[in-house]
């Protein structure tokens, strides 16, 4: 588990840089149209969840119990807000998707850890 804590938390980083753009183009299109959508607003969230996440797993590789909780909430928040505020930015599945994937598998680390 601690080669996928390094490897996704250097994804998770790297993804948010991605995200951030992404989001403030979807914000920019939302405010232009008027469309009351906030999908630009949650792909930042999700991308502040992606970064914090990222770096959490990073330093808390070779921990404990505390780190994967820390992750698990970090990117099932992520989840959330990606797949309930997504709109018209259908990106934002795909990134919310990665944290889903993240989230299982520290659920998964949560598990293994207590054997």
């Amino acid at each position: 588990m601690k080669v996928w804590k390094l490897v996704s938390g250097i994804l998770s980083i790297v993804l948010s840089v991605f995200v951030v753009l992404q989001s403030g183009a979807a914000g920019m299109v939302n405010a232009m149209e008027g469309n009351g959508e906030v999908s630009g607003t949650a792909g930042i969230l999700v991308a502040v969840m992606l970064l914090v996440g990222g770096i959490v797993s990073i330093a808390s590789r070779k921990g404990g119990k505390g780190g994967n909780i820390a992750v698990l909430i970090l990117y099932g928040l992520g989840t959330l807000v990606g797949f309930t505020m997504a709109g018209s930015y259908s990106d934002l599945r795909i990134w919310a998707g990665w944290c889903l994937i993240c989230a299982l598998l520290a659920v998964v680390a949560l598990v293994k850890g207590k054997q």
